[in-house]
């Protein structure tokens, strides 16, 4: 299987004994930028695809369909492993075994299933949590859905920040058991949080976003964590890239006057244009 390649590349990751940055990618031009730089992984997140495909804020209105075709365009254009941000699985537990049957067949490399209430309930602004129980359902779920077993399926939980690290703790700890292959925290702020999760679970741990203080990827290796995200600058540089240009232009710039565009020679690069000549050459006869 072609897409068992990019999964066991992630795996790879996982088991070893570094912490790596991911590339934050959410499009067939994002994920051959991200894998011409050498980047080991891509990271789609939840937010990122609401921009990218409906130009919504991060509030749970992208569907599962939308998140699969955009994860099944990147998987076309490259070859780099991608965990997907699956949020809370788009329903209850049978909705999350739909959820894997989509982006395992779309491509990506695993999926992070987390245990928020999405999307949020009537007059509550604050996050809240699904129960242990019905999250454990939905691990469960998730798992049981799983055709190729390299596929990854992450745990995650945000406990930290909205209940307790003991919560934190009580939950990574469940998920654990149920049989993911990695768990992923957001909200941790002190190494003691992260020494404290660290000490009492043993799989690959995941970072959504930490503080300076704990930027040292070789501490971070230590505590056993093996992907540390840092945000989705990409999609923030280019959309301030584009509205610029659209300023620039409409105020009446002369496009020859622009600056910081991609040359022909990057957009030729990210465009494979060389393989697609030679392929226009050897099928069709045509030289260019």
């Amino acid at each position: 299987m072609a897409f068992r390649r990019r999964r066991e590349a992630f795996r790879s990751i996982l088991t070893g004994p570094a912490c790596i940055r991911p590339g934050s990618v959410y499009d067939a031009i994002s994920i051959r930028i991200a894998e011409d730089l050498g980047f080991e992984l891509g990271m789609f997140g939840g937010s990122v695809a609401s921009l990218a495909v409906l130009g919504d804020p991060d509030v749970a209105l992208i569907t599962l369909t939308e998140l699969a075709e955009q994860m099944r365009r990147m998987s076309r254009a490259a070859v780099l492993p991608v965990l997907v941000d699956a949020d809370h699985g788009y329903g209850n537990a049978l909705n999350v075994r739909r959820t894997i049957e989509e982006l395992e067949a779309a491509g990506a490399a695993g999926l992070t299933i987390e245990d928020t209430l999405l999307p949020q309930a009537y007059g509550q602004a604050k996050t809240q949590l699904i129960s242990l129980e019905e999250g454990v359902g939905k691990v469960k779920g998730a798992l049981d859905a799983r055709r190729d077993p390299a596929f990854v399926i992450v745990g995650r939980t945000g406990a930290v920040s909205v209940t307790s690290l003991e919560d934190a703790i009580l939950r990574a700890k469940a998920y654990e058991a149920c049989g993911v292959d990695a768990l992923f925290f957001t909200g941790i702020k002190t190494t003691v949080e992260l020494e404290a999760i660290s000490a009492a679970t043993r799989l690959p741990l995941i970072l959504g976003g930490a503080p300076e203080a704990m930027s040292d990827l070789g501490y971070l290796g230590e505590q056993r964590v093996r992907v540390a995200l840092q945000g989705h600058a990409p999609i923030a540089a280019a959309t301030k890239a584009v509205f610029e240009t659209l300023k620039a232009l409409r105020e009446g710039m002369p496009p020859k006057a622009l600056t910081g565009l991609a040359s022909a020679e990057l957009t030729a690069r990210v465009t494979r244009e060389a393989d697609v000549n030679d392929r226009m050459r050897d099928l069709l006869g045509i030289k260019r």
